[in-house]
């Protein structure tokens, strides 16, 4: 019995330690990372498919990628929330070069709403606004 107890000592501080303001900030900077490294399905992870809007910004966000080189970063504003469910906001910064040949950067600069729920033990973007921030058009 005491060998049991001892084995979940490191598991229940470890769970006790989960900071959720840092998980979703750990999620939304991977997203963000993802877009830069042009893997839209690494970034579509970060959201639920059943939130509304989705559609929109898969189609958004594929047809940027495909515009050329996005440089995607985040500056964290606002976190509120429980264990549970969040809301929080980040200065969002967009570099995007259209073509391998352009030397020249078009910056897109905006603060972004996102509503975030643990589902199944994971943080997932159940809301975000505007999902036109990441339109491929200028």
């Amino acid at each position: 019995m005491t060998r049991r107890v001892l084995l979940l000592i490191p598991l229940a501080t470890c769970c006790r330690a989960a900071d959720p303001a840092q998980e979703v900030l750990d999620l939304v900077a991977d997203a963000a990372a993802s877009l830069s490294a042009g893997s839209v399905p690494r970034f579509l992870r970060a959201f639920d498919p059943s939130m509304d809007g989705y559609a929109k910004l898969r189609e958004n966000v594929t047809g940027l990628v495909a515009l050329g080189d996005v440089q995607s970063l985040i500056d964290p504003l606002e976190d509120e929330g429980e264990d549970r469910r969040r809301t929080v906001e980040f200065r969002w910064t967009l570099r995007l070069r259209r073509g391998e040949q352009s030397a020249s950067f078009t910056r897109r600069e905006q603060v972004v709403k996102c509503r975030v729920e643990k589902q199944h033990g994971k943080w997932r973007i159940v809301g975000f606004e505007p999902i036109e921030f990441f339109a491929p058009g200028p």
